[in-house]
Formats: C-alpha cells, structure tokens, sequence
C-alpha cells in the first residue's frame, strides 16, 4: 500500500504521502545528503529506528519511538513532522505540524524545505508545494529521499512520468532504498505498464521479504488487474509476516467487494474492527464497510456507518476528521438523491470547521469547497444559473489558490453544467481536464460520450469506471454498478 494523509475523497485537503529523510545529526557529515538536526544522540537514535519503521509502512509501531526522541528533544522538529505522519487522528497531524513548525528556525535547509512542502500541500497551495521540492532536489541532487520526496509529489499530481524519473534516480543513488520500488511499481501502474508495475513490486519484496507491505502494495496491483483471488492471496502472505497490518485485512474486504461478496466483506471489516488497535483502524474497516453498502445500493446503512466515524471523532473533538465524515455523509445522500439532507450536511461541515482552531488556509480550503458542493446542489436541483455562478466563483479562486486539486473539481462541475445544457462536447473537455484517477470522471465522460451519439468512446469509459478497481475508494462505489448497467445498454 502507498501511504495516504486525507480527510475525505472530495473534501481534499490534500493528498499527503509519505515523506522520508535520510540521517545525520545536528552536525552535516555528508554534504550531498540532508542532515538531521536535534540536540540529543539518544533522541536521534530513537528517530532513525522510528523512521525506518515508518518507512517499511509501519506507522502504528512508528510512533511510539518518535515519541520518545520529543521527550528526549522537545525541539526536534523532524521528529515533530515524523510523528504528525504517523499520527492515527487528524487532529493529532494538525498539532504536530505546528509543533514541526515552530521548531524549524535553527533546523537544516532541508529539513526546513521537507516541513514547508508538507505545510503548502495542507494548505493546498500545490504550485508553492512544487516549488519547495524542485528547490529541495536543486540543493540536494544526490539525496535519494529528495527525489523520492518529489516523486510522490508528481505521483499525486497525476504526472506520471515525472514520478518515474525521479523514483528511478532515487533507485539509482541507493540500489537497496525499498520505498523507492514501491512507489515506482504504484507509478508504472498508473501508466498502465503492468510488466514494469510487477518488476517493480516483485523487486520491493525481494528487498524486504519479511515486511508486510511489499505483498500489500503487489496485491494491491493484481486487484487493479482483476485478479482478486490472487490479490487475496498476496494480502495474507502480508498477514502471515504480520499479523497486524491492518492494511492488508481492508484490502482483503476491498476484492470482496468487487466480486460482489458484499456480506463476506462487511463480516471482514467487523472482525477487523474487533481487533484494531487505534481509531485511526477503527475509522478505516468503518469507512471500508461505509463503501461496500454505497456498492451495494444500501444508503442508509452506509449512513450509518458514516456517522460511528463521526462519534469516534467527536469524542476527541477532531474537527478536521468531523468535517471529513460530515462531507462524505453529504456526498452519499447526495448521490441517492436526496439533495436537501446533503446540502445541510455540506454547511454543517463547513461550520464545523469554521468553529475549529485550524489555520486559516484550512478554513479557506473547505470555504472553496463548499462553493463546489453547493454548485453541484443547485445544478441537481434544476438551479443552473445558480450553479454557473457558484461554479465560476471556485473556478476563480481554486486557480488563484493553485490548488490542483480543487481545480479538477472545478473542472468537473463545469462539465456537469455543460452536460445539463447539452453541451456534449464542451462537457467532453471539461471532464477531460478533470480528475483522471476519479472512476466518476470515467463515468461521467462515458454518460457525454453517448449523449454525443458515441458510442465506442462511451463504452470504452464505461469499461474504464465499472473495472478501475480502486483501492477502498468511495467514488467507486457511487458509480462501479451504475458504469455495469451502462455497458449492458450500449452493447
């Protein structure tokens, strides 16, 4: 599995992976490598184990050394950063961001760079966020994590080729660095070049056999195949090396449901529930089960699921995930129909978190948001000179805001418009300059495609949505079945 940071699939606040760096300490000894600044040798010790633990995907075991390296160092900035990765809550990444930032003044250039990158991506400034990294890998040419660092970027930015030439220089400078074959075989995934996805994982696991996430990530490839029982069998070996990779339990639920077991699914996730060691895992086998009911057509039931997350957040007052849930709940009743009860639940997310002690960017973040969310309100319920409005609006600010992100969304609505107006052709290009790893693109392209009286191109979408297999992924459930149906119609 590639390590993922998100509050939902539509509120994206960004999509934070994985950062890593390499070692040092407060003295550079390679000038060619980022150093590592603390004032402790013991606290360093405590970071590196903690770090390659959280490297191999282990974040949950992470965190406790990460931990112990702030006791020893409550200045430790990285160790700060670490820990907010690792961190099984929102608002626990939210805490430990700051604490990384005001104790980044006397901390190397690197690593000043790395927790200014992570800052811009929250803020979904992504523009800025590129620019931190290509100065990061301009200073540091010869740091395989730098050009990991800005690998993942160009991985989440959708620019696939980019993402290879640095993780292939990154493999280059350090033969033996794992993570870099991961994220290598998710890209050449993504290219669709599965030959070169397989050498890539096949390579991951040859360097780590007894980790669990070289067999995750390989599994994860064959769903995206289609190759579910194989995939299932990956996942277990992963369980087999340990026992507590929670990942791979969910992922297991995740072929299930795209053969249709739905209850062999929901049972996988409430035996996964039972034995989860944090919230964070309890919120995912629960956002697991959420996604096999919208599949299932059960609204309601996933409605119910929504808000157990809702209450786990709650408890502890984590506005973000609070948000999050709020959002994804409106976005469910949104897609059965009932337009009224998603739009109170897309303004109570965006109350929550206006409430909320979160930075300001955050805040404008979800207020850009919620235009797009009440854009798709009014276009739904035949408002459409409300919804052009709305749209133009977070068009104008996503651009100016240089968030990718919400620019796709921008995008997206535009060719929903586009759609309503008969404008097949229009909302062909609009969703083309959408969110091209989004099955509802896929969908939504496949629907102007036919209504433009093509009827290869609609299949050929249809085809691409009903089988893109993605990882525990809502979007998917919304439109999987629906893309079936299609297909049967346009044969």
């Amino acid at each position: 599995m590639q390590k993922l940071f998100h509050l939902t699939e539509l509120l994206i606040i960004i999509v934070v992976f994985a950062y890593f760096l390499s070692s040092g300490c407060t003295k550079q000894v390679d000038n060619d490598k980022i150093a590592i600044t603390t004032s402790s040798e013991s606290a360093k010790e405590d970071f590196l184990k903690g770090r390659e633990l959280f490297e191999k995907l282990r974040a949950q075991e992470s965190l406790k050394l990460f931990e112990n390296a702030i006791t020893k160092d409550d200045k430790f900035a990285m160790a700060y950063y670490y820990h907010s990765l690792a961190n099984p809550t929102n608002k626990g990444f939210f805490e430990d961001l700051d604490n990384a930032l005001k104790n980044s003044e006397k901390i190397s250039e690197g690593e000043k760079l790395f927790i200014q990158s992570l800052k811009a991506g929250v803020d979904g400034d992504q523009k800025k966020q590129e620019d931190i990294l290509l100065k990061l890998v301009q200073l540091y040419p010869k740091d395989e994590r730098a050009h990991f660092q800005i690998g993942q970027f160009y991985f989440g930015q959708q620019k696939f080729d980019l993402a290879v030439d640095h993780l292939k220089k990154c493999t280059e400078l350090a033969p033996d660095f794992s993570n870099a074959y991961n994220m290598l075989g998710y890209s050449y995934r993504s290219l669709e070049n599965y030959a070169e996805a397989e050498k890539a994982f096949k390579k991951y696991i040859e360097l780590i056999p007894d980790d669990p996430n070289p067999y995750d990530s390989y599994a994860e490839m064959l769903s995206k195949q289609g190759r579910y029982e194989e995939s299932i069998t990956q996942y277990k070996k992963a369980l087999k090396v340990n026992p507590g990779f929670f990942n791979s339990y969910m992922g297991i639920s995740n072929n299930l449901i795209y053969m249709d077991k739905y209850e062999d699914a929901v049972e996988n996730c409430n035996s996964s529930y039972d034995i989860a060691k944090n919230d964070g895992e309890r919120r995912f086998a629960l956002f697991t089960k959420t996604c096999a009911y919208i599949d299932a057509g059960k609204t309601d039931e996933a409605l119910i699921e929504m808000q157990k997350q809702f209450d786990l957040a709650k408890k502890i007052n984590d506005a973000g995930a609070m948000n999050g849930d709020l959002n994804a709940m409106g976005n469910i009743l949104f897609e059965a129909g009932r337009f009224d009860e998603a739009k109170l639940k897309f303004l109570e997310a965006l109350s929550v978190i206006e409430k909320s002690e979160l930075a300001h960017e955050v805040k404008e973040n979800n207020r850009r948001l919620n235009l797009y969310n009440l854009g798709r309100i009014a276009l739904a319920t035949g408002k459409i000179d409300e919804a052009k409005k709305l749209a133009e609006q977070f068009s104008i600010k996503s651009e100016k805001a240089n968030s990718t992100f919400q620019i796709w969304l921008a995008h997206s609505l535009n060719g929903s418009i586009a759609l309503a107006e008969n404008d097949n052709k229009k909302a062909i290009s609009e969703f083309g300059k959408s969110n091209l790893q989004n099955p509802q693109t896929f969908y939504n392209l496949a629907l102007a495609y036919s209504k433009d009286g093509n009827t290869i191109e609609a299949k050929k979408f249809a085809y691409r949505c009903a089988n893109f297999n993605a990882l525990i992924n809502m979007n998917q459930s919304f439109v999987r079945n629906k893309a079936k149906k299609m297909l049967q119609k346009l044969i």
